[in-house]
Parts: structure tokens; sequence; C-alpha cells
């Protein structure tokens, strides 16, 4: 039986389509491990290893750009409406993932300058706030992959837990810088981290949103809980 040349053509978008979802969960882990291993620098307090993981982020900056050529091509295919969504969905996640990757690099630079301190028992709530971070970033990648909104939402419902995290170690820190003044230094550098690690927690909500954008449109999402009372300390 002769195949009509519409057949090839579906086949050959589904196949790029295919393709760039494939790139964007292989960025995702490169910044996932860019993460993982900007918080185990901290611990170790590894200079070298931390100059490392700043370098590999060209490479996901290199991915991205990559991706935004490849989504663009994508779009030249002539998409109906549910593909125009692939085509924005796709652009803006790799947007979110490369500021993932900005921020484990921040983590990694930031940890060169903290470990001309003395260690501070506080890099273990750090950890804790960027394991679940992690998590996050993971779970939200598979969700994009299988098409999975009802997974996106649970990722986006659980950000009130990193937030809750963060207001903890925040408020730690803070503390800890008044009772002690030697500790304001390597504190803010924590904060700072913190803060990064934070934000890669609102670049997986949206993520999780945009997959919701893709199955969905415009349609609203449900109300979600937000836990981040830094804003509340007085501290700007």
């Amino acid at each position: 039986m002769n195949t009509q040349p519409n057949d090839h053509i579906v086949k050959s978008y589904d196949e790029e389509r295919q393709r760039l979802i494939n790139e964007i969960v292989r960025m995702g882990e490169m910044s996932a491990s860019q993460l993982e291993a900007a918080l185990d620098v901290v611990e170790r307090r590894d200079d070298k290893a931390a100059e490392r993981i700043i370098a590999n982020d060209e490479a996901i900056d290199t991915l991205e750009r990559e991706i935004s050529q490849d989504v663009m091509k994508l779009a030249m295919r002539g998409p109906l409406a549910r593909d125009l969504r692939e085509v924005l969905t796709a652009l803006r996640i790799a947007a979110d993932i490369e500021r993932v990757g900005d921020y484990a690099a921040n983590v990694a630079k930031r940890s060169t300058a903290l470990n001309l301190s003395p260690p501070l028992p506080h890099t273990r709530g750090l950890n804790a706030l960027g394991i679940l971070v992690v998590r996050q970033l993971r779970d939200v990648l598979k969700a994009y992959a299988a098409n999975d909104t009802e997974a996106a939402e649970r990722v986006r419902a659980k950000d009130a837990e990193v937030d809750t995290l963060y207001t903890g170690l925040f408020r730690e820190l803070l503390t800890y810088m008044m009772e002690d003044p030697r500790a304001i230094t390597p504190c803010t550098h924590l904060l700072f981290m913190a803060k990064n690690l934070e934000r890669i927690g609102d670049h997986a909500t949206n993520i999780a949103e945009n997959i919701w954008f893709l199955v969905h449109g415009e349609d609203d999402l449900p109300p979600r809980e937000k836990r981040d009372q830094t804003n509340t300390t007085g501290v700007v």
C-alpha cells in the first residue's frame, strides 16, 4: 500500500516533536545534576569541583539555544492550535531550565566564597531544601515527558513545602547573624544560596503550569498555596 505524502509529513512532525521533548528533558536532567553537584560541593567545601560546575553551565546554555532553534523549525511546519501551544510551551520550559542551570552555577560560586569561613551547621538545612527542589524538578520533567497534568499539578502544589523550608532557613540564618556578627558574611552567602534554591522551585512550578497550558489552553489553573513568608520579617 502506498503511503500518502501527508502521512510522511505527520510522521516527520511527530518525530521532531518527540525529539524536542527528549532534548528538553535531557536539558532538565543536566540542570538537576548540576544542582546536585553544587549542593555536594557546599558540603565538601571543594573549590575545584565548584569551578567545574560553573564551567559546565555553558553546556546548558548551548543546549537551550539549540532547542530554541529546533522550536522555531517546528513552528515553520504550520502547526494547529495544540501544536502552537507545544511550540510556546517548549520555549518557555527551555528558558526555565536554563535559569535552573544558572542558579546551580550561582550556588557553586557562592560555595567557594563560603569556604573561606569556618563550616556552619546550617548547610544541612540548605541541603534539605536542595534535595526537595531537585525532586520537584525531576518530577515535573517526568510529567512533561508523559504529558501528565495530574503529576504536574502535584509538583505545583508541593511548592508550598519548598516555601516552608526556605522561610524556616531564612529566619534561622537571620537569627544566627544577629547573635554572632562574625557569622554575617558566611550566613549572607547561605541566604543567597537558599534564595537560588527557592527560585529553582518557582521554575519547577512554572514548568508545571506550562504543562497545564499545553493540555488545557487558557483554562484557569486551580488555586495554589504560597508559604514564603520571608517578606514578613521586615528585611528586604
